[in-house]
């Protein structure tokens, strides 16, 4: 939902600018006696400010509602990204953690209709019904 608003506040505003760069750049029209801008500048100054601090509320406070925590949760997965391996960690039973590194496969050995960047020699098993 929220990301539907931000979608058309900024289909507006990039509509708008592409029109007023358009019509500045075909026509030659200017104001004669405009000499000093101070109205038009606190304008463009605080509705751009009004927009950000409408945009910013509310994903502020997603933000803040997506970082629940989980009360007694039924497993905990620790997954690591390192440059070629991916570390796992099961810290839920007990005292003892089960720990191991997953390898991806090298490209000579690859099975025909293996994919490359997913195919690994130790792979993350989630248990069911836990």
């Amino acid at each position: 939902f929220f990301h539907d608003q931000i979608m058309f506040i900024l289909t507006v505003i990039i509509t708008a600018v592409l029109w007023l760069i358009i019509r500045s750049l075909t026509t030659r029209h200017y104001h004669r006696y405009l000499i000093d801008g101070t109205l038009i500048e606190i304008i463009w100054t605080l509705i751009p400010a009004a927009i950000l601090v409408f945009i910013a509320f509310p994903s502020l406070k997603l933000l803040y509602l997506m970082d629940t925590e989980v009360i007694d949760p039924a497993l905990t997965i620790k997954a690591i990204g390192h440059q070629w391996y991916w570390s796992y960690e099961y810290s839920d039973y007990g005292t003892d953690t089960i720990e191991f590194d997953s390898y991806m496969i090298p490209t000579t050995d690859l099975s025909s209709g293996d994919l490359r960047l997913l195919e690994v020699d130790n792979r993350l098993v989630v248990p069911i019904q836990t």
